[in-house]
């Protein structure tokens, strides 16, 4: 069989300097943005603070990764976009990702990273009462950005999609997302995160809210007693023991109504009102929301 492939390409010369192409430039990469990810977590301390909450049972004598390592490779690799353990067959090799892992040796040659086999065991050696430790590492963080106690806190919580390509235990087909996923809760405070809880999406959207947000409140009561806290949240956050809880624990709270017929039948004159507003100003009507609300029934 004939080979057509070239082993290089050469241009025109520049004067006595020759221009060549081939495809021996070494060990490249394309992800070297992960250099960006090492600053910002040295800075933050991010992944020592989560290293520090799991135990390391192995015999250091036969260790050859650090847990810090693994966790570095892994947590910086989601970060890249690969989700997947089989991925690091082939980026435990990467340069860029040795660099942000510091796996080199002798400040010259580099050492590959954890397989996908060790980082598996890694994961699954967390327990439960690690996970909640590592869960508020987000929280002491979030504390400690403020160089003063803030008067008011918003907490946005939202369950959003999480999809899911294979057999994975505990997936289930959610109907409105129209996928196979899971259904993990978020709390944000602003940009910065404070709560990620993976849970099934065989569930409600609020399932475990209202406990999230009590030991959020615990703690941040803790560390500013006089702080206001708001909680924001969709339809799917509504449910009574919630607003309930809230209002015996002075939380406020912005939460959105299921659209239906009964609310819809009230809220008419409101929204009459707003609709001669608009074709009279021709402006989107925004200072209504006072007159929007219904009395309550007897």
């Amino acid at each position: 069989m004939t080979d057509c492939t070239q082993s290089y390409l050469s241009f025109s010369s520049l004067g006595s300097k020759k221009i060549q192409a081939d495809f021996e430039g070494g060990r490249l990469t394309s992800d070297t943005g992960v250099l960006l990810l090492r600053d910002v977590d040295l800075r933050l301390g991010l992944t020592e603070s989560i290293a520090s909450c799991i135990s390391d049972p192995r015999d250091s004598r036969h260790v050859d990764h650090s847990q810090l390592e693994m966790l570095r490779q892994r947590i910086y690799a989601i970060a890249l976009g690969y989700e997947d353990l089989n991925d690091h067959d082939t980026l435990r090799r990467d340069p860029a990702l040795q660099v942000a892992v510091e796996r080199v040796r002798d400040e010259v040659e580099f050492q590959a990273l954890s397989s996908s086999p060790t980082l598996c065991r890694l994961e699954n050696r967390v327990t439960r009462e690690e996970m909640w430790r590592i869960s508020r590492v987000f929280v002491e963080q979030f504390i400690a950005s403020h160089k003063k106690p803030p008067e008011e806190i918003i907490l946005d919580f939202d369950a959003t999609d999480d999809p899911v390509h294979g057999n994975q235990e505990k997936r289930f087909f959610h109907g409105y997302y129209d996928c196979y996923c899971f259904l993990p809760l978020y709390v944000f405070c602003g940009e910065q995160l404070l709560v990620a809880y993976l849970r099934p999406s065989g569930i409600d959207a609020a399932h475990h809210s209202r406990a999230v947000l009590r030991l959020l409140v615990h703690r941040l009561r803790e560390a500013w007693p006089d702080v206001r806290i708001t909680i924001r949240g969709d339809s799917g956050f509504c449910r009574w023991r919630l607003m309930r809880w809230c209002e015996r624990h002075d939380v406020s709270y912005i939460l959105g109504l299921a659209r239906n017929a009964v609310l819809e039948r009230r809220a008419r004159p409101a929204m009459r009102r707003a609709h001669r507003r608009v074709i009279r100003t021709g402006k989107a009507c925004r200072g209504c929301a006072c007159t929007c609300w219904w009395p309550a029934t007897s």
